[in-house]
């Protein structure tokens, strides 16, 4: 994958997917629920894809989970099912096969096989195999909301100078020897020298900007073009390793709640950061969470991919998502439709990721890619979401 040839991303074009983004993850819509023809009548083949069939065998009854109830459904009502290009879909259900859910293990050699083949043979097999189910919350809300994030690019350097002087950590022992331990918080980590100790030698590269760091720990990994002692310079992935397991906080929403900025546009904020740069780092510390990182190589198909998630697995652009693991288990294929209005998507994906954000039922976050073209569009997603699970057929749900 060539390297993208604009690294140095401003500190406005960051804020605003700072900014949007963080919101994305604490506003709602309050537009009328869209209502699907899924009730249990054969489905028409008028909105199938080449290679299924009008189905007319019973329905299974529904699934209840935690968070979350599934609706057995016919293939033909989800949306826009013929128009999806299913290859490209294909390529993240194989990223999966690599740890599988127990559900899905004795389906990975089929789903292997299918590689290649043609469209029409893929969807027969989808149609034989899987049952599509709504999601919907418990309540019987099927309307949840998709947001989106990605990976930024940006430049750093090995060791520190007078620009480059904001650093990316690896874990501290202490996280290391139990993560689930509280540690300090981010303003605790700027200014206290025991936290600071405890971070000595562990810094892995350093930044030019504050700003860019929190964008860093927010999105979760990133890709740098990283200048050694030497004057090398080459491309390396900063992967989550871990967080200081404190609150995430919002800071859209702080410097909504404090009268700072009358709404989340750009332009507000924007002449906000401007007026106030010396209040820029009070507003960073609105949020305790803090991220660490671990380094990894970013050449040869890793390059082609995201990074893990939580899954295990590398992400695929635009075939990815983050779900509430207590709706939706890692490795589900699911249906996708969002109407906008920044995004209108239809499509399959696969659940392989999760974020501390990602709550509910119906919620997702939809891994754009890498790049600022990609930041610039997952920053302003915030939209109605519908979700579908393809579940193996005759097998039970966890």
């Amino acid at each position: 994958m060539r390297f993208h040839t604009s690294f140095a991303m401003s500190v406005q074009h960051l804020l605003l997917v700072l900014i949007v983004g963080s919101l994305a993850a604490c506003s709602s819509s309050d537009k009328q629920d869209v209502t699907f023809i899924d009730k249990d009548t054969p489905s028409s083949t008028a909105h199938l894809p080449s290679g299924m069939v009008a189905d007319t065998h019973p329905l299974p009854a529904p699934v209840r989970r935690d968070k979350s109830h599934w609706q057995p459904v016919r293939w033909a009502s989800l949306p826009g099912l013929a128009q999806d290009d299913v290859l490209q879909a294909w390529q993240a259900w194989l990223q999966s096969c690599q740890n599988p859910p127990a559900a899905f293990v004795k389906l990975c050699p089929e789903i292997r096989r299918l590689q290649g083949a043609q469209p029409a043979q893929i969807w027969h097999w989808l149609q034989t195999r899987m049952q599509p189910y709504r999601v919907q919350a418990l309540d019987g809300q099927t309307k949840g909301m998709l947001t989106a994030y990605y990976e930024p690019y940006l430049t750093a350097r090995r060791q520190p100078n007078a620009q480059f002087r904001y650093p990316l950590y690896s874990t501290p022992p202490a996280l290391v020897d139990n993560q689930k331990t509280r540690w300090f918080t981010r303003r605790q980590i700027d200014t206290l020298a025991q936290a600071q100790a405890a971070l000595r030698g562990r810094e892995l590269a350093w930044l030019s900007d504050p700003v860019e760091a929190l964008i860093l720990h927010i999105q979760g990994s990133g890709r740098l073009l990283i200048t050694e002692p030497d004057g090398r310079q080459r491309q390396v992935r900063m992967a989550f390793a871990a967080t200081n397991n404190q609150t995430y906080g919002s800071v859209g929403k702080w410097l909504l709640d404090r009268g700072l900025v009358r709404d989340a546009t750009w332009p507000g904020i924007s002449a906000w950061v401007r007026a106030n740069p010396h209040r820029v780092q009070e507003m960073l510390w609105s949020n305790p969470r803090y991220v660490f990182f671990k380094e990894e190589p970013l050449e040869g198909t890793a390059a082609q991919f995201g990074p893990r998630g939580a899954q295990g697995v590398p992400l695929t652009a635009g075939r990815s998502i983050a779900v509430d693991r207590a709706s939706i288990p890692y490795g589900t294929p699911v249906w996708l439709h969002s109407p906008g209005p920044t995004q209108q998507l239809s499509r399959m994906a696969v659940a392989q990721d999760t974020g501390s954000a990602i709550v509910g039922a119906v919620r997702a976050d939809y891994f754009m890619g890498w790049g600022a073209e990609a930041g610039d569009i997952a920053g302003r997603t915030k939209q109605d979401l519908y979700l579908w699970v393809l579940w193996p057929k005759g097998t039970a749900v966890p």
